[in-house]
């Protein structure tokens, strides 16, 4: 569970500094404060929870090797978000290639399609992982974590204007993808009727 640091960004400097300086507190202090929203951020983008506590992990792992990098005038969490976001790319990535070799459909690795009838957050979650990657994740920064286009644009290091556009091909997309899957469900249940 995080913890509120007193005067966080001090705080984190300091937790910072006592790790270069080869104390592992700091970093037990570190991974102790920003471990559930890590996880729940890696969590939303792979949709899979041994996945997502891997990358988790490989997040905080590649953040310490990269620490004497940050920047301690910026904020720290999105430089950690950040780190977080690229090793979630990596794994779609990754997954994505596996379903290829494999000859698996993406779709029906996130949610097969044989099954009668999809909850609707089952459909919203299919339909999103067949979104381009940025596109998703902008358009989950924005939904989920509620941040506004300069903090996706920071955390995604690209300008502005493009985060406005992923979010907004996103949204099109996906409204796009439900109206479809949703409309093919009722022409089949027409035709069971008939």
């Amino acid at each position: 569970m995080s913890r509120t640091l007193p005067s966080e960004p001090l705080a984190i400097r300091e937790l910072v500094n006592r790790y270069l300086s080869g104390d592992q507190s700091g970093a037990v202090e570190i991974i102790h404060h920003f471990h559930d929203r890590v996880f729940y951020y890696c969590l939303r983008m792979l949709g899979h929870q041994q996945d997502a506590e891997d990358t988790a992990q490989e997040s905080f792992l590649r953040a310490f090797k990269s620490l004497s990098n940050w920047d301690d005038q910026r904020p720290f969490a999105p430089w950690l978000m950040a780190i977080a976001g690229n090793r979630c790319r990596t794994q779609l990535a990754k997954r994505k290639q596996e379903s290829q070799e494999f000859g698996v459909d993406q779709l029906e690795f996130a949610a097969p399609c044989q099954q009668d009838r999809l909850s609707i957050a089952e459909e919203i979650k299919a339909a999103l992982c067949q979104l381009r990657d940025e596109h998703r994740q902008a358009f989950e920064l924005f939904h989920n974590e509620q941040l506004n286009y300069m903090e996706i644009a920071e955390r995604l290091g690209c300008p502005l204007g493009t985060v406005k556009t992923w979010v907004h091909r996103a949204r099109r997309e996906l409204v796009e993808r439900l109206q479809s899957r949703l409309s093919w469900g009722k022409r089949e249940h027409a035709l069971r009727e008939i």
